[in-house]
């Protein structure tokens, strides 16, 4: 067939280059509804990684990953998604850092099958965090009295409200010894003898992505494009799955921000702004 009569038939009929599917999974890892920013969860992730992975001719699926973690159980669930699809499809995952892939963000990276980043990408704090605020003395300032009825001696463990106390501390770093070892089994699983014998490695430091690379938490340096033309021919096309939309018009679930930030600046404001502080916080340690 001439090359001018293959360009006339519709582009799903062409005997091209292949095309890799390519979902961006980027922003803090979060349950719930992302109405001031992008949020990652199981939820808002799910669509578009069955639709990349339903792309039967292609060989793998590319993910970008920039993220600095979040919530450890949306983590590991996006995590068994991605391998649970990869294993389905008989698709190699191919993972793409970009500024950052850290905590829960790494969590999600190891399920490539390989992991590539840039020299400056930061990678790892394989480790757990639980933050809040505290604020014991602001209702008396205001003149407000709290009221709180519980069945259970426990039930307002670490109340924000009230002063700390060494028992609720402690009970909470035996949870986070808990969500550490499983974190650490994930990656001993997934790098295995690639893994450096560094007695740092899980103790929640981050590196650059050279340095990540000496310690076996990645597999190499590189960009997106320039990896995936190196592997499947200079024909190869990248395609970024998109959520769709629905009969009426509206977005679908997705990774996306809200487009209605304004309508929830009610009752939710105090909550949302507190999250948003807390996001803010996960980025800066990263310096970005």
């Amino acid at each position: 067939m001439g090359l001018k009569l293959k360009k006339l038939l519709p582009k799903r009929f062409r005997k091209e280059g292949i095309t890799i599917p390519v979902v961006r999974l980027h922003g803090t890892i979060m349950s719930g509804g992302g109405s001031f920013r992008p949020m990652l969860n199981l939820a808002t992730v799910a669509p578009l990684l069955d639709k990349a992975f339903a792309m039967k001719e292609a060989p793998a699926v590319a993910l970008s990953v920039n993220s600095p973690g979040g919530s450890p159980v949306q983590s590991r669930l996006i995590f068994r998604r991605i391998r649970d699809l990869a294993e389905e499809k008989n698709k190699r995952v191919l993972v793409f850092v970009e500024d950052v892939a850290a905590s829960g963000g790494y969590m999600i990276a190891i399920a490539g099958d390989e992991i590539f980043v840039d020299p400056s990408s930061i990678v790892g704090s394989i480790g757990v965090v639980s933050g809040g605020f505290g604020f014991p003395e602001l209702l008396d300032k205001i003149g407000v009295e709290r009221r709180v009825y519980t069945s259970g001696e426990n039930k307002v463990m670490l109340d924000p409200f009230q002063p700390e106390k060494q028992d609720d501390i402690a009970y909470l770093k035996t949870l986070q010894q808990e969500i550490h070892a499983t974190f650490i089994d994930m990656v001993k699983s997934r790098r295995g003898a690639k893994l450096a014998d560094d007695g740092d490695l899980f103790s929640g430091l981050f590196w650059t992505g050279g340095r990540s690379l000496s310690l076996g938490l990645v597999d190499g340096l590189g960009d997106m494009r320039s990896e995936i033309k190196r592997r499947y021919g200079a024909d190869a096309e990248m395609a970024l799955i998109s959520a769709g939309r629905s009969l009426f018009g509206r977005k679908q679930p997705g990774v996306s921000i809200g487009e209605n930030a304004a309508a929830h600046l009610g009752a939710g404001a105090v909550s949302g702004l507190a999250d948003l502080a807390q996001e803010k916080a996960l980025w800066a340690r990263y310096g970005l």
